[in-house]
């Protein structure tokens, strides 16, 4: 059978509900043929609450190492939670800390890099029917720690996971559907992308939209791990990532804010003056003062007036996104 990933985020498992229904998603992968194996976040604000807790307890300056294990709890109780309901709804299903999954990193606590990975465990699960249940987040330093992989780790580690387990398919079961033209919540008429590139997704991070984590999203494209965004709480395709997306052009909108300023990008690939211009020309037509402030083939950057940055958004969305 085909492995897959399904690594859900914390809004996905913020009560035993969703756990549920994510559990069900996870066997319903299984029903379709696929090995699935689940990464999972900690449920949504318990991190946070975990940071609180240990800054209540032990002031600013807690031990990084400590601050590491308590940190790892919270996916920690995701993964036993969600092997529970597989369980419960008639499938087999085995939980893994990162360390039991053989996620080996460095001693750089907090922020880990992921040095090698040995499946050995997971592979034998798989093999023996199990759908294994990995917590993200985490792994084991060269001494036994445990260490944690910085903000939005678990996305690192199902990446990792892929790699190890013969660059099988990765889906990142969210609370949104997919990647859109621009935010739907400032531009309603926004539409979901069907397909993006690892450089356009990349180029949204470092220009002020978070989509997935960074480092996961340059590990993917570095070793060719297809991903998949999707929602946990619809089962319509999302949006998938691999190293051509779509065609040239512009493909989505990013929005950055900065003091007084706002920058908002256009994002795509083979992006030249024809494009630029008619960003231009968008901006002046909504009355708005924009100016370039950086232009390459993957990307253009307008910089205008933090009040104006959602008036440019929709205006440009108008230009390049407008009814077909």
């Amino acid at each position: 059978m085909k492995t897959i990933i399904i690594k859900f985020g914390g809004s996905s498992l913020a009560d035993p509900g969703k756990i549920r229904r994510a559990a069900a998603m996870v066997l319903a992968g299984r029903r379709r043929g696929l090995a699935p194996v689940a990464v999972v976040s900690a449920p949504a604000d318990s991190t946070d609450d975990l940071l609180k807790l240990a800054s209540l307890t032990g002031g600013a300056g807690a031990p990084k190492r400590e601050t590491d294990a308590l940190m790892a709890a919270g996916e920690q109780f995701s993964a036993a939670l969600m092997a529970m309901a597989i369980n419960a709804e008639g499938g087999r299903a085995m939980s893994f800390t990162g360390a039991q999954a053989g996620i080996r990193t460095d001693s750089s606590f907090s922020a880990a890099e992921v040095l090698r990975v040995d499946p050995a465990r997971v592979k034998k699960a798989l093999a023996a029917g199990f759908i294994p249940v990995v917590a993200g987040f985490q792994g084991v330093s060269p001494e036994g720690d445990v260490t944690t992989l910085g903000r939005g780790g678990s996305d690192l580690t199902a990446v990792v996971l892929a790699r190890a387990l013969g660059r099988a398919l990765c889906e990142f079961r969210t609370d949104v559907k997919g990647i859109y033209t621009a935010n739907p919540s400032i531009v309603p008429e926004a539409r979901k992308i069907g397909k993006i590139s690892y450089d356009e997704v990349v180029a949204m991070a470092e220009l002020g939209t978070e989509v997935r984590q960074l480092r996961a999203v340059k590990y993917a494209r570095e070793h060719s791990i297809p991903l998949h965004l999707r929602s946990s709480f619809h089962d319509e395709p999302g949006t998938l990532v691999t190293a051509s997306g779509g065609g040239p052009g512009a493909g989505c909108l990013s929005l950055k804010k900065e003091g007084e300023d706002a920058m908002v990008s256009v994002i795509g690939r083979k992006l030249g003056r024809a494009q630029l211009e008619k960003a231009l020309s968008a901006a002046a037509g909504a009355g708005i003062d924009a100016r370039p402030a950086g232009t390459s083939a993957g990307s253009l950057v307008l910089r205008a007036r933090q009040a104006d940055a959602e008036p440019l958004l929709k205006a440009l969305h108008s230009a390049f996104f407008g009814p077909r």
